[in-house]
């Protein structure tokens, strides 16, 4: 796959004018390939593998908050990234999950083509069906270039998004309690 998406690079660079003979783009398609394959590694994977059954038991039933977690996406409409931060939360209701298996999920869904509303919606309905939570919220603030470089070319502007399930949803308390946490820092 790697050397069929080079060759689309390579008829990208002529399209633009360059010469993809120059010594300097010599490897550009092939390393442009593999970048974009990277990029794009959350097709490659699923839920199932990415939780790998770490749901451990416990008693709480007070929210848990994953702040600050990076984040790395294209843009399907431009295929310009959009970079920012998750803030995941969760009411467990006799499970948790392992910590790193909550960005390991961003991850996942992050590492595709993406819209960020869609983008923070999956990541919440993926929490919630891991871990069967009373509730989830989800925020991501991001940066996307293809405001930022092109277009309109505002350089300071920040999408907000958010996606609240369950008792995040339906208690103003509870999500208020999460929105103060996640901007307390």
């Amino acid at each position: 796959m790697c050397e069929e998406l080079a060759k689309h690079y390579h008829a990208i660079l002529e399209g633009l004018g360059e010469d993809p003979q120059r010594e300097g783009l010599l490897d550009t398609p092939m390393r442009a390939a593999k970048a974009m394959q990277y990029l794009c590694n959350g097709y490659e994977k699923n839920l199932d593998e990415v939780v790998n059954n770490a749901l451990f038991e416990s008693s709480s039933e007070e929210m848990v908050i994953v702040r600050d977690i990076e984040l790395y996406s294209l843009c399907e409409h431009h295929l310009l990234p959009f970079i920012g931060k998750a803030h995941v939360a969760y009411i467990p209701t006799g499970k948790v999950i392992g910590l790193s298996k909550v960005a390991r999920i961003v991850d996942m869904y992050a590492r595709r083509l993406q819209i960020q509303e869609n983008l923070t919606r999956q990541i919440a309905d993926a929490v919630m069906s891991v871990t069967q939570a009373s509730g989830v919220g989800v925020v991501i603030e991001a940066k996307h270039m293809c405001m930022m470089m092109r277009g309109v070319e505002k350089q300071n502007s920040v999408m907000t998004s958010s996606a609240m399930l369950g008792s995040f949803r339906s208690s103003v308390n509870t999500r208020q309690e999460f929105l103060q946490l996640i901007r307390g820092h």
